[in-house]
């Protein structure tokens, strides 16, 4: 229940899309679907009028003298279109460098319907960034359903997962007439999936997590295999560990002779108890021996994350034992014992949600140095551990928030963002101590044009609050409404959007996200809550959900927004909630179990959690049995078994080939909403799985969840022209 819809990026205008009825639902269904312009349709580019444009245009350049137009918040103008947001919602999975230094990244793209490039960048100011990807291929992995690790860089060789069939292909990132080559086995569909690679030069092969689909795909079969990178023959891949639930970032030595990987079983989540071992390779290239290196002692409490090998040979790992907190560790295998290199009260890692997380690096000049991101309090920071001095320097970088750090050439390329910059990487160059950034530059961004819109960006507003447990404190990042044309009279509050996370065990971020600023440049006042269960705070802070979800999310949520309202930062009669995956399921049980909220809007949200444990991947089959309990709180922790106490309007977004939060689920609230008499919608997606990756549906959702609410609970008409989708029990 992790992903939740990136929506960030920009393009004036596209292609129209029309939605359709389909032809085998009633009109009452509100199924809405999408047909692609075929030869025989006008293609037509697609333009937002605002009802306040002509007086906007006159008014832009007289901003700057404070003359502003007083309108009702909600009713602004804005040149944040969702055109622009959805058209810049570029995602970005993963960076890599190559032997020579080469940067390439990993680029979805939701005006390719999604699709998934690798892309090389330019070696020199001069030359531009190239796709190695063919445009019949996209690089994309569904192990454990939400991939990562899709791709893999050895020398000339470029290993990648293809989004459709999931078998491995074998390419040459130098050869541009390179066609990539299968390496794994056709099964007839998209039934087993690879991911988190690494090579093992020697023995010519690559090492893998491996998701076997094939008996089950409810229960499906998780291993490291080898597979062979050499003969003209498509081989069965070999088996080197197996037996446990769930396996992730298999990392071999420097010298081919050890392995080490994190696995975990059920029930348990990798982030709430996980284990590290290493096991020894044999001449022939099997695991001959085991050791567990962290983890195995059930009186010590960790998930160890992260596993990687110094060129000398020396093991390091992330693990959150005895503080508390993810700090570094190392492994003293002479007598198998574990070493702290540094104690801070800071995450230098996040939850495994995907394959191929890369939270710091030894950098190679420097063997006592190891560059790292750690968060602390809401903020990341880029920082040089120095393992010999025992001292933890912090490199002043413009990014506020850090994901993934890729060593250059004495260089850093750090995947970042802040309040102003949207997801970017960024290459930080270091002086010869490695103690300073010499140069910052930004060399790809996911939004390159957004700094056009720079002057109506709300600044994230960092706010702590308090929760319904006496003494606990929960954490939220507030946007205020700001545009520079535009102000409302000083008696009017703003209405408010409150965002739940998904996950549950994930972390809002206060980072430039052209979603919520097209909500704020409108006049909206935006909220995006880190409630108890979140991650970024420690573990303590983490297991508050323990038991409790459905209760100690909803509560901090209504906490918040009541806070803001006591603050005088919103309209208290014009509160809404939104959240997708588990957001979603926050967003319904707050509607349903509260009454803080005038409206929300589920984005692939959960309303029956017993049918969710029944029908969801293996990966989360198991994850609700800490969060929620036994059989008791599953029924009285889920919204669709009290309708009668909904009282506000709710619209539903869903994808139809989401195997995470299958279809039934938004099918079953909105039935059981529309006959108790409530204003209800249901938009269902084709061909959209768990989040939405596609610009014309990701701008259908932004523009039908704004109107919806203007319509219902703000009392204003909004300055873009839109059709919404009928409203039952109100049109």
């Amino acid at each position: 229940m992790a992903l939740v819809s990136a929506i960030t990026n920009a393009v004036i205008t596209t292609t129209t899309r029309k939605p359709i009825l389909s032809p085998s639902l009633t009109t009452k269904t509100l199924t809405l679907l999408f047909i692609k312009p075929t030869h025989t349709q006008r293609v037509k580019t697609h333009t937002i009028r605002h009802h306040h444009s002509r007086r906007l245009i006159t008014t832009m350049s007289s901003s700057s003298t404070d003359q502003k137009i007083t309108a009702p918040y909600g009713s602004w103008a804005s040149p944040i279109t969702s055109d622009v947001v959805s058209g810049a919602a570029k995602g970005l999975g993963g960076s890599a460098v190559d032997d020579k230094g080469q940067l390439f990244w990993l680029e979805s793209r939701p005006t390719e319907s999604g699709r998934s490039v690798l892309v090389r960048g330019g070696s020199d100011e001069n030359e531009e960034a190239s796709d190695v990807t063919p445009k019949e291929f996209s690089i994309r992995t569904v192990a454990q359903e939400y991939g990562g690790g899709a791709f893999s860089i050895s020398g000339e060789t470029l290993v990648f997962s293809n989004y459709k069939d999931q078998r491995l292909y074998k390419q040459s990132i130098d050869s541009k007439d390179s066609a990539p080559l299968p390496l794994t086995p056709d099964y007839g569909g998209p039934l087993v999936s690879y991911a988190d690679g690494v090579y093992d030069t020697p023995l010519n092969r690559l090492i893998a997590v491996r998701e076997d689909r094939r008996e089950s795909s409810l229960n499906a079969i998780t291993s490291i295999v080898s597979i062979a990178l050499g003969g003209n023959t498509i081989q069965e891949p070999t088996v080197l560990v197996e037996g446990n639930d769930f396996y992730a970032f298999p990392r071999l030595d420097p010298h081919g002779k050890r392995l080490a990987w994190i696995e975990w079983s059920h029930p348990n989540m990798p982030w709430d108890r996980s284990e590290l071992w290493v096991g020894y390779i044999s001449d022939t290239g099997d695991v001959y021996k085991r050791v567990c290196v962290a983890g195995g002692d059930p009186t010590i409490v960790e998930s160890p994350t992260e596993p990687k090998w110094s060129d000398e040979g020396e093991l390091f790992f992330v693990t959150d034992r005895k503080n508390g907190f993810w700090n570094l560790h190392r492994w003293v295998e002479s007598d198998n014992t574990v070493a702290p290199i540094y104690s801070l009260e800071a995450e230098f890692a996040g939850p495994l949600w995907v394959f191929g997380m890369n939270s710091y690096e030894i950098i190679k000049e420097h063997k006592n140095l190891i560059a790292c991101n750690y968060r602390q309090k809401g903020c990341s920071y880029l920082g040089i551990l120095d393992q010999n001095k025992n001292t933890l320097s912090v490199l002043e970088t413009p990014f506020t928030d850090l994901r993934n750090i890729t060593s250059g050439v004495r260089c850093l390329y750090v995947e970042g963002a802040s309040g102003v910059h949207p997801t970017s990487i960024a290459k930080v160059t270091l002086d010869d101590q490695a103690s300073n950034v010499v140069d910052f530059k930004i060399v790809w961004s996911s939004s390159p044009t957004s700094s056009e819109y720079k002057s109506y960006f709300s600044s994230p507003e960092f706010i702590e609050f308090p929760t319904e447990v006496p003494g606990e404190m929960a954490y939220a990042y507030y946007y205020p409404p700001t545009n520079p044309v535009y102000q409302a009279s000083q008696q009017e509050k703003p209405p408010l959007l409150l965002k739940s996370h998904g996950g549950p065990t994930a972390e809002a971020r206060g980072i430039l996200n052209l979603n919520i600023q097209f909500w704020t440049s409108r006049g909206w006042a935006f909220v995006d809550v880190n409630y108890g269960g979140s991650t970024g705070y420690g573990r303590a802070f983490r297991e508050r959900l323990l038991g409790k979800w459905g209760i100690v999310d909803v509560d901090d949520c209504c906490s918040c927004a009541q806070f803001l309202v006591n603050s005088g930062k919103a309209d208290g009669e014009r509160l809404c909630i939104t959240g997708g995956s588990a957001g979603g399921y926050t967003t319904l049980a707050a509607l349903a179990f509260k009454k803080t909220f005038k409206a929300g809007a589920s984005l692939y949200g959960v309303a029956d959690l017993k049918l969710l444990k029944e029908e969801t991947h293996k990966f989360e089959s198991r994850y609700m049995d800490n969060l929620v309990g036994g059989e008791k709180e599953f029924f009285d922790r889920s919204p669709i078994n009290f309708v009668d106490q909904f009282s506000c309007p709710i619209i539903l977004f869903q994808g139809l080939e989401d195997k995470v939060v299958p279809p039934d689920q938004a099918r079953k609230i909105y039935q059981a909403l529309k006959a108790k008499g409530l204003p209800v919608a249901l938009v269902e997606y084709e061909g959209e799985q768990h989040g939405f990756r596609k610009a014309e549906n990701i701008k259908f959702t932004l523009e039908q969840q704004m109107v919806f609410f203007a319509r219902l609970v703000g009392h204003f008409k909004v300055a873009d022209e839109i059709v919404p989708v009928k409203i039952d029990n109100f049109d």
